[in-house]
């Protein structure tokens, strides 16, 4: 069993008596950094931030950005696929890796620290690695892309009336004519009241009691361009919802204020202690009907649900926190719930598993959900570069041995 930061929300990292945990902590070095290439080569252990901060002194950036970047390691991003808050602009973490080297289970070692775009060398057997969770090989160097950091950028929190406002706020700012998007969160009510009043949190003209909250991130080469396309937005928004409020931050103190709105997910699991998580990804053009949908059939399961969403609007990326500590759910009543959150999701275009992985938490899931073929092919990859099954094992073996069809020999 692999450890990074440990950030993981699906229980990716958890070890079991008899397992072996191998720490990457050590590999903590930035081996590589050229603001000529716009790549860096680093150690499996290296954190996001100390990244982030490595190259900022270029005025670069890794093009991805997570909440716990104080922890979470490039290693330990690239076996999750992570996705982040810049995944519609800069994708994910599959993206950014140019080349990488992973020690498989023999002890031989796969290298191949690629530092350009284009290679047709024959398989790109590097992205078996990226999000297969530890279970194909242990990843100890990333060669990965980098993009220039912006020189001025702007906040804007609007209030808006439905789903539906947010994803037309989402189109314009996407066509915005100075500067660009970097990142789009959107609130629901019950998630920003309980973050909002946690941090006592409130500017003037801006209405609290709004069904959904967007937070938009822009990026561009002056700051008056940005502020004025910005307050641009915002006319154009206003005029086709006049129930819309806006707070622009004016300072760094009033931006992370208002980031706090968002990324304190802690308040959540101290209020409901072990609540049920799930993270989805919903094509563009369904979200809101998604929404609506889940919304009703929760109140009919249990007209006390009201669960906390929030989530990554620009590319879809939904999570949802059920209002209930793990206690207070039977198992029949989880199964239930999941029933609703993940039908049809597929068939939609979408996920079940956005950006948190599978881990120990969606293994069940996976096998209900994943198409058999998926699982046959799946095996057969592990079985051929993991046959003694000593990877991530507990987690493998039971998402191997759930279906029959996808036994090990």
């Amino acid at each position: 069993m692999t450890h990074g930061g440990r950030t993981g929300l699906v229980g990716g990292g958890i070890s079991r008596p008899g397992e072996l945990v191998l720490s990457t902590a050590r590999l903590n070095r930035i081996l590589f950094l050229s603001p000529v290439e716009n790549v860096a080569v680093v150690e499996a252990g290296v954190t996001l931030q100390s990244l982030q901060q490595a190259a900022a002194d270029h005025g670069l950036e890794p093009g991805i950005d997570l909440p716990s970047r104080g922890s979470a390691t490039i290693g330990g991003m690239a076996s999750t696929n992570a996705g982040g808050i810049s995944a519609f602009r800069y994708g994910v973490m599959r993206h950014r890796i140019l080349g990488l080297e992973a020690v498989l289970t023999d002890g031989s070692i796969y290298s191949d620290l690629t530092r350009v775009v284009k290679n047709t060398a024959g398989y790109d057997l590097g992205h078996l690695f990226v999000g297969s969770e530890g279970t194909l090989g242990i990843i100890t160097r990333v060669a990965i892309k980098l993009e220039p950091l912006p020189a001025a950028t702007a906040t804007v929190l609007f209030g808006l009336p439905s789903t539906g406002a947010e994803l037309t706020a989402v189109r314009r700012s996407l066509k915005a004519r100075y500067g660009h998007l970097r990142a789009v969160e959107a609130i629901w009510s019950e998630y920003f009241n309980l973050t909002s009043a946690h941090h006592n949190w409130s500017a003037s003209d801006y209405r609290m009691d709004h069904p959904i909250n967007l937070l938009l991130f822009l990026g561009g080469n002056d700051d008056t361009d940005v502020q004025t396309e910005l307050e641009n937005i915002y006319e154009d928004i206003a005029t086709e919802f006049p129930d819309t409020s806006s707070v622009i931050a004016s300072s760094v103190a009033q931006e992370k204020s208002i980031w706090a709105l968002r990324e304190d997910t802690d308040l959540i699991y101290r209020k409901h202690p072990g609540a049920s998580s799930h993270d989805v990804s919903v094509p563009l053009s369904q979200v809101d009907a998604y929404i609506n949908r889940i919304m009703t059939e929760l109140k009919t399961l249990d007209s006390a649900l009201a669960p906390y969403v929030f989530g990554h609007l620009a590319d879809g990326n939904l999570h949802i926190v059920l209002n209930a500590a793990r206690d207070e759910l039977s198992s029949e009543k989880a199964v239930a719930i999941e029933s609703i959150l993940y039908r049809d999701l597929s068939d939609l275009g979408g996920s079940f598993s956005a950006e948190h992985g599978v881990g120990s938490k969606r293994l069940r899931t996976l096998q209900r959900y994943a198409q058999t073929s998926k699982l046959v092919l799946m095996n057969r990859i592990k079985s051929s570069m993991d046959p003694r099954f000593v990877l991530n094992r507990n987690s493998y073996r039971r998402r191997a041995t759930t279906h029959k069809a996808c036994k090990p020999n």
